[in-house]
């Protein structure tokens, strides 16, 4: 149940990078900062085909045009092979290849481009977030463990391996990677999430759902919404968790994770009719059967 909690908060998350090879958005992607249209243009950056490659291929993926957009950095690289910009550049290349559905060959070219700089944790970024995306968590994990090593600060890396700690059990390192958080971020979305969920991991409810109330307070999603109403269902506060589905589900009419914890709920308040009803529509929705099934096992 609790790794039930887990995966629903890092994959609402990293859906916004865009991990879903079904939901891929127009990357925003690192090319390197060439200050190329300056007056005084001394080294003809703006007609050196180079940097005009650089700028197709921007405009590129502004239209979602990534066959042409991976085609300019291609054609950057083979006109200066030797430039030590083409590290980036292949990197980028990579994220181009897994946002136009490649994921072999993104992880291909992202491999080529660690070989060629080891250190480069751009590079390493973007490894973590296509294996991510391919289901490969535990070598994603393990890529953010390789950053964390690299970058003892990179907050990024920190909260993802902490995130996916917790569902692998390994509190501590959970704790440790959450502590860099509260240090360096402490009022980022990033780091309340971190802290609600390792509070509800850890039977803080109280805390957790304030946590998650803050959330709530800066957007409103749906897993936002269902693990508060957790929270308060853990506290015995039912009628606010009524509210809460109540809220989320007149905003997300097919969640299934809504459904599951109003399953719940209605189970709690004998009311067993609408709660099988709920358990059923939550199945429909994607929601794990034997899951929901526990539900019902006791109250």
């Amino acid at each position: 149940m609790m790794k039930h909690l887990i995966l629903s908060l890092l994959f609402a998350l990293t859906a916004a990078l865009a991990v879903s090879a079904q939901n891929r958005v127009v990357p925003e992607l690192e090319l390197p900062p060439i200050e190329h249209k300056a007056a005084g243009d001394t080294l003809n950056f703006e007609e050196r085909p180079y940097f005009l490659l650089i700028d197709q291929c921007e405009q590129a993926l502004r239209e979602q045009k990534y066959d042409d957009a991976a085609l300019r950095l291609i054609e950057a690289m083979s006109v200066e092979p030797r430039n030590p910009l083409n590290v980036a550049l292949m990197s980028n290349l990579g994220m181009i290849y897994y946002y136009n559905e490649q994921d072999s060959l993104a992880l291909a070219t992202l491999d080529e481009a660690i070989r060629r700089s080891p250190r480069l944790v751009s590079t390493h970024e973007h490894r973590a977030r296509v294996l991510l995306g391919m289901g490969r968590d535990d070598d994603a994990y393990d890529e953010y463990s390789r950053i964390i090593g690299i970058d003892s600060i990179n907050t990024d890396a920190r909260f993802y391996r902490g995130m996916m700690s917790l569902y692998r059990g390994k509190l501590e390192t959970a704790r440790a990677d959450f502590a860099v958080l509260n240090k360096l971020i402490p009022l980022t979305r990033q780091t309340t999430l971190a802290n609600a969920t390792l509070n509800a991991m850890t039977g803080n409810n109280l805390e957790a759902a304030s946590g998650f109330r803050k959330l709530l307070s800066l957007e409103k999603l749906p897993e936002y919404y269902a693990q508060l109403a957790g929270c308060l269902i853990a506290l015995d506060d039912l009628g606010e968790a009524s509210k809460v589905l109540g809220e989320g589900l007149s905003m997300y009419p097919e969640d299934a994770e809504l459904y599951y914890y109003r399953a719940k709920l209605n189970h709690l308040r004998y009311q067993e009719q609408d709660a099988i009803a709920d358990a059923k529509r939550a199945i429909q929705l994607g929601a794990d059967a034997e899951h929901v099934a526990a539900i019902f096992e006791k109250k």
